[in-house]
Parts: structure tokens; sequence; C-alpha cells
């Protein structure tokens, strides 16, 4: 399987970026549009997909929204599109965090590390009915496979891995999108809202996600 799937038309800053990533070891591909990239994807497979939204033909949100219905592969998106729409759709779609252009290596190059350190790390996780495994990035609820995004599933590992605590919504957000993150505060309110939907008998009275008013979320 690939590493990193760079989707990028610029072919000079996917090639500079693609250097930099395989000095780091990654194993990397290149797609200069949509539907290579999406071909690429379904051939190949990828662990993070550095994505453009700008590209000839199929757009990056259209490769976005179809990479997060074949599986929970984390998205970084990449764009010199930097208006809140552009940012809150990209997100909406399922990506997992919003880049401007330009952008600092080094920064790049950490989130980049950051997220497969939080995907990949080995261990399996089980609370009560619910079981996490950080290998292959699976979720089951009595048995049964939850469908996750990558980032309820980063956002449930958390929760989980504080039982009893009271995080509050900033240190959740930072720990899940990054301090330096684009995406809104409110992205965490809504990904709660789908998390409760897949995890609780009765979301609208959950039992064990549960709002600390003015404080933030706490998992019993």
């Amino acid at each position: 399987m690939t590493d990193i799937l760079v989707v990028e038309d610029n072919k000079e800053l996917a090639g500079l970026l693609c250097d930099f990533l395989r000095a780091e070891n990654y194993i990397v591909s290149i797609a200069e549009d949509g539907e290579k990239a999406l071909h690429l994807y379904e051939q190949y497979g990828a662990k993070l997909v550095v994505l453009d939204i700008m590209l000839p033909g199929l757009d990056g949100f259209a490769v976005c929204k179809k990479i997060r219905e074949l599986g929970n592969t984390p998205v970084l998106i990449v764009s010199a599109k930097t208006e809140k729409e552009d940012k809150l759709n990209g997100l909406f779609l399922g990506a997992d965090d919003y880049i401007e252009k330009p952008y600092d290596i080094d920064i790049m190059l950490a989130k980049i590390k950051g997220i497969f350190k939080r995907q990949y790390s080995m261990d399996d996780i089980t609370d009560g009915n619910l079981r996490l495994n950080k290998v292959n990035r699976t979720a089951y609820k009595e048995n049964q496979p939850l469908e996750l995004t990558a980032k309820e599933f980063d956002l449930l590992l958390l929760l989980i891995e504080n039982k009893g605590k009271v995080l509050k919504k900033e240190f959740i957000f930072r720990q899940i999108w990054g301090s330096d993150s684009f995406s809104e505060p409110q992205t965490l309110t809504v990904h709660i809202k789908w998390l409760r939907q897949k995890i609780e008998e009765n979301p609208k009275s959950p039992k064990r996600l549960l709002t600390v008013w003015g404080v933030g979320y706490q998992f019993l």
C-alpha cells in the first residue's frame, strides 16, 4: 500500500513535496488530476491523501467525497482557496484538516507525522460494548462494525482513553484538529452529534457521551 497519495496538478510543487516525504521514508504516489487520484487509490490504497482542490476535471471536493465513501483514509486538503465556505465544505465532506497554500514544509511534515502517529499506532482498546482497533482503525459496537470517519475514530479514541474526565472543548479541538488548524470550532459539535448517533442507544438522551455545559464533554 502507498503511504501517501499526493494529488496536485502543479508538477513542481508536487515533486518538491514528494522529495521531502520520500526523504522521511514514506512511499509516495502522485496524481495530477482527480480521475487518476481515484484510480490510484482504488488500485493501491493509501494511508493518507494530500489533496489539492483546484484540479483539472474532477475537483478535490469530489475526490474527497468519493474517498470518504470508499473508506476512512485520512484526507489532508492543501489549497489556495482560503474562503471559510471552502474550508467548511472540505471538512464536512470528511477531510481531516485544511491547510492553506503557500505552506511551511516543516509544519506540513509535522502534521503528516502526527496523523501517522495517531492513526497507525499499535494497540487495541475496549470499553464496555465498544472495541477499537488502532492498527486498522476499525470500530465495533456489540461486535458489529461501526462506520466511523477518521475524525470520529480519533475523537472516540481520545474520549475512551480519558474515560471519566471532563475534557474542555479547546483541549479536544487541539488534540483532534491541531492548534494551528483552519478547522472551525463548531466542527467539534457536529462530530459529537454524529458520534452519538453511532454509539448511543438514544442519541437525544446520551448516557455515555455527555455534554458538560460551559466546559466540554465527558465519556462514561
